[in-house]
């Protein structure tokens, strides 16, 4: 009876939205804005300098009319902007002039590649070059040189940046006495686009960071913005844009010496090359042959005070390339496809003997296709893994998905045979950003199911997880209700299962007006989160309320929060939160407060505190973070975490620690240094992470890593392992 109640449930919210979605079509949109791209003839030339002082940015029509964001939405920009478009058959060219009044107060702190801008002036800028309102490149550039880019991904609620994608393209800025300019040029062999096509959707946004004043020059209201696409201004006038023979190599050459206590000493040297080949400009294939991921930043580390594993964000660039075609059921929490599973045991690398892999897209189809074998390791077999996803995208931000993941071989499940590791799901995404006019709905359904684990057999039910969700993501008002359910064996080959079987329901509303009432005051935050989680039979497991009684933005970027969380917990079996401490079976119900202060990121001087306490399982815990940053010079960051846990159980009293300490130098845009050192107590284990980063050009790299480990031992610290590598990698393009 359940399964026909959701059944009808979901058929009942599809037919809802559907129709909301098709009346959305006929909602009048405002006017859109234009922008025409010049094309240069044969004598034309633009030398990069940052300036834009060729006779060629004189004949463009600029784009201009920015218009607030923040603070004051719908107003004039107070400082104007201006940006300016040419192109030939291979590259596309933008001029920014980015006027102030008080050029002393540009603030450009930042300058390493794809670094965080929220303490720096910058220009952000879109490129939808499918123009389907769902998907882009993404690029900003701040007055210091910096350059970042990324892969825009939307759905619904669900859109962000993918910033590890690092495209081939060129940027100069130079600071006058009128404000600030840029030039850049982008390759067309960096992008994918229909060829069809003679436009492109378009968006600039541009950031004054004194004044935290966000300035659009399409799409400037709040339930908008630069990264939904479907609000983007338009580029027209583009004609014969040629990719080249679309042909990418890019070798590398790689040489390490290691020693560890259990291993000794090592010298590996590898060389490997990444191969890209554009089938057609909105679809390439890429092979690589034994990957290297030896310029890969380490973990950050995590106290894990839960049952249930934690989850770490992949930072492997292979894996990080395209990788916004995989995202399932961005809102759903369900991971059919993890690629951490894939070349890591135990957070170690494993080498990828070779790898396949083709992704773009066709007509409305966004299409995901990697085949990889990883090496033999140690105990562990040669692994073959197979992951296919394909997007039918519709209306104007809906689509409906599938996805399927093969691991034929056993690292941690025992798997072996053609079924023991196969994973198929479907997911469907149904938006509009024109609900009721300009406001965003999204309904998201999603079910997945795998093959039997070894060993462990059971119901279909057991290897399934499934669940739908009703979002209202917007500026004022945020709500969403959500329904999942999990099987007691899910545990796909190549997913990521943090708890299993339970079925979950989970309500949450907000509201953030932004009164008129002085005081620096921007906007407010009111909220209610509730989740509701049984075992599959209908005995709770988690019930938790979690209240937001006051949220404070102020106009200068400090935030000021207030939270109070309300836990019952029901333990079936026992559980061990610390080495020596065990919790019994039982029920418990805990509440615990917490305040936090987060200060503007364009002071020079930043950071944020916080302070959570309260009971705690059957005892009290009292937590500190810490988290702070300088910049005493552009350029150079320093920054140091700490996180304090202090728990009293009438099973044992103990104390938990974590710092992290991070210093970051850039000489200039093209060279980097990083350094982290990080130390828990539970582990007690401090490792060293250092690299050196040399852009020798767009897509030429040299990189200098050294790691360090020691282990504490009755306050003593002795080296574990050492190590350091030199990588150095090639791009070229035909």
């Amino acid at each position: 009876m359940l399964y026909v109640r959701f059944i009808i449930f979901v058929v009942f919210l599809i037919s809802t939205l559907s129709v909301a979605t098709l009346a959305a079509q006929n909602v009048p949109e405002t006017s859109t804005p234009t922008v025409q791209a010049l094309r240069l003839n044969s004598k034309d030339s633009i030398h990069l300098d940052g300036l834009l002082n060729e006779s060629i940015w004189d004949r463009t029509k600029p784009a201009t009319g920015f218009l607030q964001q923040e603070p004051a939405e719908g107003m004039a920009a107070t400082e104007p902007t201006e940006v300016h478009i040419a192109y030939d058959a291979t590259t596309l060219y933008l001029g920014f002039i980015a006027y102030d009044t008080n050029p002393s107060g540009i603030i450009a702190q930042q300058r390493e590649r794809d670094a965080g801008l929220g303490s720096d002036d910058r220009i952000m800028w879109v490129l939808d070059t499918f123009l389907d309102g769902r998907t882009g490149y993404f690029f900003e550039i701040n007055p210091a040189g910096l350059m970042g880019d990324g892969l825009l991904r939307v759905g619904g609620y669900g859109f962000g940046v993918n910033k590890s994608w690092d495209g081939i393209w060129e940027a100069q800025v130079k600071q006058e006495a009128f404000g600030w300019s840029a030039e850049v040029q982008i390759p067309f062999r960096t992008l994918n686009f229909d060829p069809d096509l003679e436009t492109w959707g378009i968006n600039f946004q541009r950031t004054i960071r004194r004044k935290n004043e966000e300035t659009l020059w399409s799409g400037h209201r709040p339930t908008q913005g630069l990264f939904r696409p479907v609000h983007a201004g338009r580029l027209v006038g583009l004609q014969g844009l040629s990719q080249g023979i679309g042909l990418e190599i890019k070798p590398y050459v790689a040489a390490s010496t290691f020693w560890a206590q259990d291993t000794g000493t090592r010298n590996p040297a590898d060389i490997g090359a990444d191969f890209t080949y554009s089938l057609t400009p909105s679809l390439r294939a890429a092979v690589t042959i034994n990957t290297d991921f030896a310029e890969t930043e380490v973990d950050t580390r995590q106290v894990n005070l839960t049952r249930f594993p934690l989850f770490f964000p992949e930072r492997r660039q292979f894996f990080l390339e395209g990788a916004s075609v995989y995202a399932f059921a961005t809102l759903g929490q369900v991971h059919p496809y993890f690629s951490r599973r894939i070349g890591l045991v135990n957070g170690q690398p494993i080498s990828i003997q070779f790898g396949t892999r083709l992704s773009g897209q066709v007509g409305p189809y966004e299409l995901g296709v990697m085949q990889l074998k990883t090496a033999k390791h140690q105990d562990q077999p040669s692994e073959h893994f197979t992951v296919a996803r394909l997007k039918r995208n519709f209306f104007e931000q809906s689509s409906i998905g599938v996805i399927y993941t093969r691991r034929d071989g056993g690292l941690d499940n025992n798997l072996s045979g053609m079924l023991a590791g196969q994973t198929i799901g479907t997911d469907l995404d149904l938006s509009t950003a024109r609900f009721l006019g300009d406001k965003n709905l999204q309904f998201e359904a999603f079910y997945v199911v795998h093959t039997n684990p070894i060993g462990k057999p059971s119901s279909l039910r057991d290897k399934t997880s499934r669940g739908v969700r009703l979002n209202y993501p917007n500026d004022i008002w945020q709500m969403h209700v959500s329904w999942r359910e999990f099987g007691n064996h899910w545990d796909p080959a190549v997913g990521f299962a943090r708890r299993r079987g339970f079925r979950r329901v989970n309500p949450s509303i907000s509201y953030a007006p932004r009164p008129d009432w002085g005081y620096g005051i921007r906007q407010l935050n009111f909220g209610v989160f509730f989740e509701h989680l049984t075992d599959l039979t209908g005995q709770l497991q988690t019930q938790r309320t979690r209240l937001t009684p006051l949220r404070i933005r102020f106009n200068s970027g400090d935030v000021v929060n207030v939270q109070v969380t309300s836990t019952l917990e029901y333990l079936e079996q026992v559980f061990q939160i610390y080495p020596g401490v065990i919790i019994p079976t039982g029920g418990y119900k805990f509440t615990e407060a917490s305040a936090q202060f987060r200060s503007s990121p364009s002071r020079r001087v930043q950071g944020t505190a916080s302070l959570t306490t309260g009971n705690f399982w059957s005892g009290h815990r009292t937590q500190y973070q810490l988290s702070g940053s300088v910049n005493p010079q552009d350029g150079l960051t320093l920054s140091l975490d700490w996180t304090h846990n202090q728990i009293e159980l009438p099973q044992g009293t103990f104390t938990t620690r974590l710092i992290r300490a991070r210093g970051n130098w850039n000489a200039s845009p093209w060279q980097s240094l990083l350094v982290t050192v990080q130390y828990d107590d539970l582990s007690e284990i401090m490792g060293l992470y250092s690299r050196y980063r040399w852009i020798v050009r767009p897509g030429s790299d040299l990189y200098l890593v050294y790691t360090h480990n020691w282990q504490s031992i009755d306050g003593e610290f002795s080296t574990l392992s050492r190590g350091g590598t030199t990588k150095i990698n090639y791009t070229h393009r035909f």
